[in-house]
């Protein structure tokens, strides 16, 4: 799927909503975690390097947007208790949750499946899918106190189709897709949380630079074209829509 055509969000869409970034001292999620705190949202911002959370912590001050919160984290290393008590700490200061953008991710090696080294195969799976699988489960509690949650996991067009040389992380993005597929089905009519894979597509971030060294970095867009479609899903204009698999380039 793709934006609506003529989409235009509302000053404001995302007034007294608290919506959770991973990954946001960087790339994709900083500007995802900036537009969201633009458009009224209260942002807890997730990611390792408190350093660069502080930074975009600062500059949503800076702009007078709504309160921010950091919350470091190293999801490499974090077990199942740590997202429960993530859940506890944001239950004790907010209460509920509106939105959970899961976009941290590493890309691993560029190589071989016969040549691919266990331990960074390891690595990627916890970052890229363990990870958002203990946290959804963890804070969909708190999603659904909402009364209409809203989850976001960033996808990327290899998990659609195995690509070689790609390893850990197309199999990462293929199950997380899949993930997205199984619980839209389960909250079904079950709970009021939604849930949607979206696809940026090639975006001038630092992975993008990794995976292809030789690219111009000015052919590829930057990460603030795509935030319509974040904002969209992010709101409540998409009330309604789950389970689906947006493109953020067509």
């Amino acid at each position: 799927m793709k934006l609506p055509d003529n989409y235009t969000p509302t000053a404001n869409c995302l007034a007294g909503k608290v919506i959770v970034v991973t990954g946001a001292g960087a790339g994709i999620g900083r500007e995802a975690a900036l537009t969201y705190a633009r458009y009224g949202a209260n942002v807890v911002l997730l990611g390792r390097t408190t350093a660069k959370l502080e930074q975009v912590y600062d500059q949503i001050e800076a702009e007078g947007s709504p309160n921010a919160a950091i919350y470091p984290i190293n999801f490499e290393g974090a077990v199942e208790k740590d997202y429960l008590d993530m859940a506890v700490r944001l239950e004790e200061e907010y209460g509920k949750i509106d939105g959970l953008l899961i976009n941290a991710a590493i890309l691993g090696q560029h190589t071989p499946i016969n040549n691919y080294a266990v331990d960074t195969w390891n690595q990627v799976m916890q970052i890229n899918l363990n990870s958002p699988f203990m946290m959804i489960k963890a804070l969909a509690p708190l999603l659904a106190a909402s009364g209409n949650g809203s989850v976001i996991t960033t996808s990327s067009s290899v998990a659609n189709a195995g690509r070689a040389f790609w390893g850990a992380y197309a199999v990462s993005k293929a199950a997380l897709k899949n993930l997205t597929e199984i619980l839209a089905q389960e909250w079904d009519e079950v709970i009021p949380v939604r849930i949607n894979s979206l696809n940026p597509g090639g975006t001038r971030t630092t992975m993008r630079a990794q995976a292809y060294p030789a690219e111009n970095p000015a052919d590829v867009p930057p990460p603030s074209e795509h935030m319509p479609l974040y904002l969209y899903l992010m709101s409540d204009d998409s009330l309604g829509v789950s389970g689906q698999y947006f493109n953020a380039r067509q």
